[in-house]
């Protein structure tokens, strides 16, 4: 397991005073990556090795959302690695140890030279020292698409959206599909799959089906290939 400590910012949060979903879902991203960086296994080691982790799928389930300047604690436990598949829990808690938010995640390992998946390394599986799995309400990895979606105005991938692999992020996403939301929608649960890489001057067209509770949101390439598709449900 790998903690860090924060404080949420007013940059982190939305019209609400609270922390935002796609701030929470950064916050993951973080932990992720400096307990990788910790454990001397990060970025660099695997540029060195043209290798890098993408993310399958999220679910990030939320309790509550933070208010401006409250304590948290972000955590992180990477519970199994199997053949190029490692799979990580995350979670949020006060500094009283109320649990705000949790989360699964799938990551696959590829080599971005070839395109190709790769076996997780030998001293990762030693690192990473997988632990028990967080008890939680886990969602399957594919998301089953309701049929009837209504196509949105296509957009186009802008730099903003990058991260440094040159891929649109992981949370843009997320922020992406938000924007579809009915005003006043409260998610409760957030769940993503990734199909494949939007790269920069991409061309997104959103689908989006609407149900009583639930939203989701396949951005899509000019073909209505999916690049992700997000299922958003509310309270």
């Amino acid at each position: 397991m790998y903690t860090f400590d924060s404080r949420v910012r007013y940059s982190e949060t939305g019209e609400d005073g609270l922390l935002s979903l796609p701030a929470i879902v950064d916050y993951f991203q973080d932990a992720s990556t400096f307990q990788s960086e910790d454990l001397g296994i990060g970025i660099d080691f695997l540029k060195e090795k043209d290798l890098l982790w993408v993310m399958s799928a999220w679910q990030v389930v939320v309790h509550r959302y933070p208010a401006l300047g409250e304590k948290i604690r972000i955590g992180t436990i990477p519970y199994e690695l199997r053949g190029f598949m490692g799979l990580r829990n995350f979670f949020m808690d006060t500094e009283d140890g109320e649990r705000l938010a949790q989360a699964n995640s799938f990551w696959s390992l590829i080599n971005h030279k070839k395109g190709v998946p790769v076996r997780v390394l030998p001293e990762m599986v030693e690192k990473y020292d997988v632990e028990e799995r967080l008890q939680m309400d886990y969602a399957p990895r594919k998301i089953a698409v309701p049929q009837g979606g209504i196509r949105q105005e296509p957009f186009r991938v802008e730099r903003q959206h990058l991260d440094g692999n040159h891929h649109v992020n992981n949370g843009q996403y997320i922020s992406m599909a938000m924007a579809y939301l009915p005003e006043n929608f409260a998610i409760r649960q957030m769940r993503a799959e990734y199909k494949k890489s939007a790269l920069l001057h991409d061309i997104v067209v959103p689908i989006i089906v609407t149900e009583a509770d639930r939203v989701t949101v396949s951005l899509c390439s000019e073909d209505e290939a999916p690049f992700v598709v997000v299922e958003l449900t509310g309270r």
